[in-house]
């Protein structure tokens, strides 16, 4: 049993939702009407948990019972730990924006959580850049399958979020595990989605839409996703060489060269953090049209579109835009020697 579970008293009608603790044998129940009821322990049953819907702000670390024996205090009580669950031990933990008012999207505040999705505890820091160097905005211990309260702030202070990084030690208390490495993970934050109401979505982490960007996803660090200016710079450098088409024997260029589109959204984007699958989806449709807008006044034009198998929802979309879209140009499977099953050419009429 512990906080945010909602119970249901054995002895006498009613229940209600668990605030807090007295000692190791009394649990505080708040009921419909707000107020909080006594209650032994015993005499309750948890009906329903909640390990993610409480705001938690950070706390002063209390001091430890030794220390607090020397003041002449007692040590304090813990008083509930949250229980591990089924598939926990693999590390999964979010950065996540909510909105306070969804409804006024242009002018609300936000606050900014922590998401532990694991049975580990998490020291953690959360820092953004000022140049080169570093500010700590946060850092704390997030318990076992909780959310961590970072902050609030409003949308004078994007500006200051747009290059973060989470750093994270995972460990158990009192208990044996599987070593997890430390992490460090820097994040390019786009201050433009605070302005859209479509990028914050239903998650089960919160009960407002949220933006929720990967900082660990199932034992794996997120890849860094912010790039200086010079990185950008040497990236397009190089792919200019790529490009360069390498000289093809006279025969060769008597033929119409073939056009070939990667749709895989890891060659599109440079993350995926952060977007639904449809909005993926529709950026990878985006980019075969233009494609098609692109040579359509070249006729006999042959282009390769690399879609993979999958699940088969990009190839599906794709002949769906051929048949009713583009229904005068010729579409047909790529070579399989070549692409394999995952490719569609079109030819321009």
């Amino acid at each position: 049993m512990k906080i945010g579970d909602k119970v249901r008293f054995l002895s006498e009608v009613g229940g209600g939702i668990v605030t807090g603790f007295q000692g190791k044998d009394i649990v505080l129940v708040e009921d419909a009407d707000g107020f909080d009821i006594p209650m032994p322990i015993r005499e309750c049953v948890v009906i329903e948990t909640d390990d993610y819907n409480m705001k938690r702000k950070p706390v002063a670390p209390k001091a430890t019972p030794e220390v607090e024996k020397a003041k002449g205090g007692t040590a304090p009580v813990i008083t509930y730990r949250p229980a591990e669950r089924k598939g926990g031990d693999v590390l999964n933990v979010m950065l996540a924006f909510v909105p306070q008012d969804i409804k006024a999207i242009s002018s609300t505040a936000f606050d900014a959580y922590l998401v532990n999705d694991s049975n580990y505890t998490l020291h953690f820091s959360y820092l953004t850049a000022e140049g080169h160097n570093w500010r700590v905005r946060s850092h704390g211990t997030v318990e076992p399958n909780t959310k961590f309260y970072i902050e609030e702030f409003e949308k004078s202070s994007l500006n200051e979020l747009e290059h973060v990084a989470v750093q994270l030690i995972a460990f158990k208390d009192n208990k044996s595990f599987l070593l997890k490495p430390a992490v460090s993970v820097e994040l390019r934050i786009d201050t433009v989605k605070f302005y859209k109401l479509h990028t914050f979505r239903e998650s089960v982490f919160f009960e407002e839409p949220s933006l929720i960007y990967d900082i660990v996803k199932d034992d794996a660090a997120a890849r860094q996703t912010f790039l200086k200016a010079d990185d950008i710079k040497e990236a397009l450098l190089s792919k200019k060489e790529v490009d360069m088409p390498a000289p093809r024997p006279a025969a060769e260029k008597l033929r119409n060269e073939i056009v070939e589109v990667d749709l895989h959204a890891h060659e599109l984007l440079d993350s995926t953090s952060g977007m639904a699958p449809k909005e993926i989806l529709d950026y990878q449709l985006d980019v075969f049209r233009k494609t098609l807008e692109e040579y359509k006044n070249k006729k006999g034009q042959k282009i390769v579109f690399i879609h993979g198998k999958g699940d088969g929802v990009l190839r599906k979309s794709i002949l769906q835009e051929l048949k009713y879209k583009y229904k005068n140009y010729q579409s047909q499977d790529a070579s399989f020697r070549e692409y394999g099953f995952g490719a569609t050419m079109v030819t321009i009429h």
